[in-house]
């Protein structure tokens, strides 16, 4: 035996066998995509919530200062960069709510959209971290971002609304 495969074999490769067993047989197309719409509809608010806190939280103010200052092609604001550090960060959990809304998933994007924006509103409450005071509107802004962003892509008033109930009900100083 040559050793467990899924050990060696990169995400890509991964990717591209699935993608070709897709291409030889449709009903194991069928099934691929069955599973990842499983996949992709197992979203939970809190854990996002919790993901998105984390990811901001543990950015640290030294990676700022380090992005930041004199660079051969010029002058980076220490400012900007702790802004466009933020934008890294909530950039994965942005993409995976626009992931659902181009499969038509529009209550996983409301979820994902939700969870961000619980994220996000901890982070600048309840985040000790001394890179907050580099992106001090940072969080506002970004909420605001993700939930116009949301709304464009959504289809459904009743679930516009509900969202904005949502928010003036949990985060009210934002709503």
């Amino acid at each position: 035996m040559k050793g467990d495969i899924f050990d060696v074999i990169s995400n890509d490769d991964a990717f591209d066998i699935l993608r070709r067993l897709a291409r030889e047989d449709q009903e194991i197309a069928k099934r691929i995509e069955e599973i990842a719409i499983e996949y992709l509809e197992d979203v939970d608010i809190e854990d996002i919530a919790f993901e998105v806190y984390f990811a901001l939280d543990r950015i640290e103010v030294e990676e700022v200062w380090d992005r930041s200052g004199s660079t051969r092609d010029g002058y980076v604001d220490p400012t900007e960069m702790a802004w466009q550090i933020f934008e890294d960060a909530l950039d994965p959990f942005c993409e995976e709510l626009r992931k659902c809304q181009r499969l038509l998933l529009y209550a996983e994007a409301k979820k994902h959209c939700l969870g961000i924006l619980e994220g996000i509103y901890k982070f600048e409450k309840e985040s000790p971290s001394e890179y907050k005071d580099w992106a001090v509107d940072a969080p506002r802004e970004y909420f605001d971002r993700v939930l116009k962003e949301w709304k464009t892509g959504q289809n459904n008033p009743e679930d516009v609304a509900e969202v904005e109930d949502f928010i003036e009900k949990n985060f009210a100083d934002w709503g």
